[in-house]
């Protein structure tokens, strides 16, 4: 019994969907990888740079500082506000991540997209030939008479 559950096992392990979609999720993590760098190293710069200079993984609210630091202290990285303890809500880096989402999420649509567009049924071809009304056999479309009933087509 064990060895038939191995059996089982390693069958299904091989088989080429899941090795296919094994390739398909170290792709996708390396794909996402470039993508997060993408966000943060390309694309929000120059938002940061329009929007007056905002570095957005330093975006954050401090919610409650760290225990025994004074209320009115500025943290002036979000690293530093984490290494003190203080607890912070960190919008920059969520709108960096909803970005990466969203670019990746168009990818995977038009990966999708494409691969619709070769799985669509093959538009079949103009039919050449006809069937007789009074025989039923199929014939050729400019026929005027059935070669096998002899009845006259109109």
């Amino acid at each position: 019994m064990i060895k038939s559950f191995f059996k089982e096992f390693r069958d299904f392990a091989v088989k080429g969907n899941v090795i296919d979609m094994a390739v398909g999720i170290i792709i996708g993590a390396a794909f996402g990888k470039i993508v997060d760098s993408l966000v943060k190293d390309v694309i929000m710069p120059p938002i940061g740079l329009l929007l007056g200079n905002v570095d957005f993984a330093n975006l954050f609210i401090v919610l409650k500082n760290a225990q025994g630091a004074a209320a009115d202290i500025h943290y002036l990285t979000l690293a530093d506000a984490q290494q003190a303890g203080a607890i912070t809500v960190n919008i920059g880096l969520f709108i960096n991540t909803a970005i990466s989402f969203t670019v990746v999420a168009f990818c995977v649509f038009l990966l999708i997209k494409s691969i619709n567009k070769f799985k669509q049924a093959p538009v079949p071809a103009p039919a050449n030939s006809k069937e007789c009304p009074f025989c039923f056999t199929q014939i050729p479309l400019k026929a005027v008479k059935c070669p096998n009933c002899t009845a006259d087509l109109k």
